[in-house]
């Protein structure tokens, strides 16, 4: 007879969602996004924060959530509106704000962040996060950096990155990939990333990230560093606090439980009809519906069928494989709306 286990199960660490909302696009998804992990992880018991730049000088307009209905439709949903000042990123580079809005978050509580463009599609209670060593999004390509035919290679370029924070860049590869290739070295998307404190965290995300802008090492004199700052100094915030590669929760995030679409266009050519259905349910509710449609591409893509027009545009079985070959196709028909 087989022995019963006497190993207490482990219990998940309550943690708290955060994203970030403002005047827009941004503060719309926000709704979606609350609307859908209401809706898919209705057992979700922490706090849903939506971090809302303050107006100042790095922002030429107002970029708080607005109109009124809108910041009383997240209200209404359980979100809390957290403000936080732009000190260095602001309007002139806008993925800053994953950064600076941070450490306007609980101190010492776990967090995942989220980008507005996610939908929660099933119980996120479920992805086994391990707070103590974060990981982010490993739905990425390689993006960043890119190699010149003279230039440094990849091992050149990020190792420079690892010896100016004095990290250890032997640990950080995936040895199962072959030299000079991308994935062989530690890069995420910052759709999502999760950690133990979003102070901590936000310090030294914030640190790296200026000291790269302003004082890269000379293997990046080649490279831009717009729009990818934020997700240069990611793996090295997230390798620094002992994290990586997470495959588990990869499993359960990009996948069953989040889709991170990043436009509603991009959602109807390439997402399952899962997702579609998940997203036309979150905006049916009237009190939800009125909202929504006061941002027009919400308005034409989820209500009034642009939305369908473009899912007719392609086979699910024969996508185009790149995705500016999907945005061209979308855009000669005249259905791309952001």
């Amino acid at each position: 007879m087989a022995r019963k286990s006497t190993k207490k199960p482990k219990v998940p660490k309550p943690f708290n969602v955060a994203l970030v909302g403002q005047n827009g696009r941004l503060g719309y998804e926000a709704l979606l996004f609350v609307a859908s992990l209401r809706a898919n992880a209705p057992n979700f018991q922490g706090r849903v924060l939506i971090a809302e730049p303050q107006p100042g000088p790095l922002w030429p307009n107002d970029p708080r959530i607005g109109p009124q209905d809108l910041r009383d439709a997240l209200t209404d949903l359980g979100a809390e509106i957290v403000p936080f000042e732009s000190a260095h990123f602001g309007h002139a580079y806008a993925y800053g704000n994953k950064i600076e809005m941070l450490t306007a978050l609980p101190k010492g509580e776990p967090f995942v962040f989220f980008d507005s463009d996610t939908l929660i599609t099933g119980d996120l209670g479920a992805v086994p996060f391990d707070f103590d060593a974060p990981s982010a999004s490993l739905r990425r390509t390689g993006t960043w950096p890119e190699i010149e035919l003279y230039g440094p290679g990849y091992t050149e370029t990020w190792k420079s990155l690892y010896d100016a924070f004095g990290l250890d860049f032997e640990s950080s590869l995936d040895l199962s990939e072959p030299d000079e290739y991308w994935a062989r070295y530690l890069y995420f998307n910052a759709g999502f990333f999760f950690g133990a404190c979003p102070q901590a965290f936000g310090e030294r995300f914030l640190e790296y990230a200026l000291r790269i802008r302003d004082n890269p090492p000379k293997e990046l004199i080649c490279q831009t560093l717009d729009p990818w700052l934020d997700q240069v100094a990611l793996p090295l915030v997230i390798h620094s606090f002992g994290g990586g590669r997470d495959s588990a929760v990869h499993d359960y995030l990009d996948g069953p439980i989040s889709c991170h679409y990043r436009l509603l266009p991009m959602l109807y050519a390439r997402e399952s009809d899962a997702v579609i259905a998940a997203l036309e349910a979150v905006a049916a509710p009237n009190k939800i519906k009125k909202v929504l449609k006061s941002y027009d591409p919400i308005k034409r893509m989820v209500f009034q069928g642009r939305g369908a027009k473009v899912r007719a545009l392609f086979d699910q079985n024969d996508m185009p494989r790149r995705e500016q070959a999907i945005r061209n196709r979308i855009k000669s028909n005249g259905f791309w709306m952001r």
